[in-house]
C-alpha cells in the first residue's frame, strides 16, 4: 500500500515528470534528499516503470485511431502466445487487453490514415494464425484521454 507521501510524489510526477527533485520536494512538502530516496524506491519497486512524453497523435500525423476487437478460433496456448508476441512487436498497437466478453482481445491502434489501417489489417492482423473474427470501431472524436492514475491524497 502506498503512503500519502508516495501518492503525492506520484501525483506530482504524473502531472509533470520534468520537475527537478527540488521542485518536486517543494510541491510535496519534503526535503530534497528524502524526496529523492522516495522516488528511487518507487522506481526500484517498479511502481514508477518509466518516464514518457505525451504526444498529440493528430499533430504528429497519426490521423486514424481504432479500437480493434479480436476473437481467436481456438484458445490453444500456442495461438495465444503467438498472438501476444506478434501484437507486442507492432508499434501501431498502443494497448492490448485480454478480456472477457464477446472478443478475446481489444487493441487500441493508431496509424496515419485509412490506407495505413487497411495495410495493418491485411498485412498483419488477418495473417495471424488462430484469428477468427476482427471487428473495428474507428474513433470519430476523442472525448477524454489521460494517463494519470486518480490518486486520492
Amino acid at each position: 500500500m502506498l503512503s500519502v507521501k508516495d501518492r503525492r510524489v506520484l501525483s506530482a510526477l504524473q502531472n509533470d515528470s520534468r520537475l527537478t527533485m527540488q521542485e518536486l520536494a517543494e510541491r510535496v512538502g519534503m526535503s530534497t534528499s528524502a524526496c529523492w530516496r522516495r522516488v528511487k524506491a518507487l522506481e526500484n519497486d517498479g511502481v514508477i516503470s518509466r518516464y514518457a512524453v505525451i504526444v498529440d497523435a493528430k499533430k504528429a500525423g497519426f490521423g486514424l485511431s481504432s479500437m480493434v476487437h479480436i476473437s481467436l478460433a481456438r484458445h490453444e496456448q500456442q495461438n495465444v502466445d503467438n498472438f501476444v508476441s506478434e501484437v507486442s512487436r507492432h508499434p501501431e498497437v498502443l494497448e492490448c487487453f485480454a478480456t472477457s466478453g464477446e472478443a478475446d482481445f481489444h487493441l487500441r491502434v493508431v496509424v496515419e490514415d485509412m490506407d495505413a489501417y487497411n495495410a495493418f489489417l491485411d498485412d498483419f492482423i488477418f495473417k495471424l494464425p488462430g484469428v477468427s473474427q476482427v471487428r473495428s470501431n474507428i474513433v470519430l472524436k476523442e472525448i477524454k484521454s489521460d494517463t494519470a492514475l486518480p490518486f486520492k491524497i
